[in-house]
């Protein structure tokens, strides 16, 4: 049996990560595929606690998002809502534990595409999950930094709605899809840059020259 086409969305807090997964995985079952998603771990655990986890919480949390991405039913797609990874750049950021990186880097190597939301969303206030707009620059920051130090290919997502989906189908089936895209090489040029007016400002520019 062909092995699914493995996808994991990164981002840092309220960057549309959840909402761009639902948008693929409707695409994709709109189209008949079999669809299987690796819901965020610590979401769950955050309802279940009525907390955040502390510093010696963060490694089952890890192993956990591993065990459902690598468990998963047979399907033509597996989307993951975050990866281990994301947990070990907040356990660096936050507790300045780096212990995670060895095992959430080498589970990463399974997925063929990694997607990184933006930072062009504007931060919303979420319940107990969400740290503050500036926690959420430091954390992108952490992240890019992470992926090109270890040489993890990745891909960044904009947009909002039908035009956030349509950049990720742009990098995961160029040419196929029959979302309207947006014209224009996604290109970050200032990769020690992770201020939010200035990467919306990078995608508006590139918005506007798709119209012209």
């Amino acid at each position: 049996m062909a092995q699914p086409l493995k996808i994991a969305v990164l981002g840092a807090e309220c960057t549309g990560k959840s909402s761009l997964v639902a948008a693929l995985q409707a695409h994709w079952q709109a189209r008949g595929a079999r669809v299987v998603v690796a819901d965020e771990v610590l979401r769950i655990w955050c309802a279940q606690q009525g907390r955040t986890p502390l510093a010696h919480e963060q490694k089952a949390i890890a192993q956990a998002q591993a065990d459902l991405a690598e468990n998963a039913a047979d399907a033509d797609y597996l989307i993951a809502d975050t990866s281990p990874l994301m947990t070990a750049i907040y356990s660096d950021v936050l507790f300045q534990d780096p212990s995670l990186y060895p095992f959430a880097l080498s589970h990463q190597r399974i997925y063929q595409h990694t997607l990184v939301a933006g930072l062009d969303l504007p931060w919303q206030a979420d319940g107990i999950q969400r740290d503050g707009p500036d926690m959420r620059a430091r954390v992108d920051a952490r992240l890019r930094e992470v992926l090109q130090r270890e040489g993890v290919a990745f891909s960044l997502v904009y947009g909002q709605g039908r035009a956030r989906l349509a950049g990720a189908l742009a990098v995961l089936e160029p040419g196929a899809s029959t979302v309207p895209q947006v014209r224009g090489r996604w290109r970050w040029q200032c990769d020690k840059c992770s201020d939010a007016d200035c990467e919306h400002r990078l995608f508006s520019d590139l918005q506007a020259a798709a119209a012209g």
